[in-house]
């Protein structure tokens, strides 16, 4: 994404984290997903102009507790919904002490742009959190909100990223070579596993969360209404992040 675009996207997400309304907040956050999703069809097609242009590598991201297994999650959902790879690491106790991003440097821009705004939304929100039953434990009601949070945010990303490519296609884009958007975009997830593949040869499998919480459907609610473009431990191998 140029810098002059990503000043954009990160001007429309300053808007939506002043927008008076909830809905003056969601138009600007919308706007942002879409030109964000945009860009990444453009930064491919670019890529494909000039190879070497846009090159594959990886980027190490440190996740903070509390909650640092929910946000390794989200981040981790955020890379795939931008055709990015995402590895746990130090993932040992319900915990997770960073994340190494692994993909396209345009795409792993938007990533951590995107990440870095709704972590921001996420810390806000999750301190007011609190189940109906008062017998249940707040801790599991704000892990299950926040499952419920990135399951949302990943949906909406999905699906921005398959209008940009419907309204690109719509639109006759293809690479220079002749080569079509969708084989383009398939090349370049081919390469970024092939790669990825090579980086990480042996990795371990992460487990499926079990949580026990209430709030998943109101962190669902909660990722619906998000702006989005807002030891023994150490000897273990890094993990691919799961769900």
């Amino acid at each position: 994404m140029g810098a002059d675009k990503l000043d954009t996207v990160r001007k429309l997400l300053a808007k939506a984290d002043r927008a008076a309304t909830p809905e003056e907040a969601q138009i600007y956050t919308e706007k942002a997903v879409e030109l964000m999703a945009r860009h990444g069809i453009d930064a491919a097609l670019l890529a494909a102009a000039h190879p070497g242009r846009d090159e594959i590598g990886q980027q190490k991201i440190t996740v903070g507790d509390p909650y640092s297994a929910g946000k390794a999650r989200l981040l981790g959902w955020i890379a795939d919904a931008m055709r990015c790879k995402a590895v746990l690491h130090q993932a040992w106790g319900g915990k997770v002490g960073a994340v190494t991003l692994f993909g396209f440097a345009s795409d792993r821009q938007r990533v951590e742009l995107l990440y870095t705004s709704l972590l921001l939304q996420v810390g806000n929100q999750l301190a007011a959190q609190r189940p109906a039953w008062q017998g249940e434990s707040v801790a599991a009601y704000r892990r299950s909100w926040l499952y419920g949070f990135a399951v949302e945010v990943r949906r909406r990303l999905l699906a921005a990223e398959e209008r940009a490519e419907r309204g690109a296609t719509a639109e006759h884009a293809a690479a220079d070579d002749g080569r079509t958007l969708a084989v383009v975009l398939a090349d370049r997830t081919s390469q970024v596993e092939r790669a990825y593949a090579a980086a990480f040869p042996v990795l371990g499998q992460a487990r499926r969360a079990t949580l026990s919480g209430t709030g998943f459907a109101a962190g669902a609610a909660a990722g619906e209404r998000a702006d989005l473009g807002h030891g023994a431990v150490a000897a273990q191998a890094p993990r691919a992040i799961g769900a």
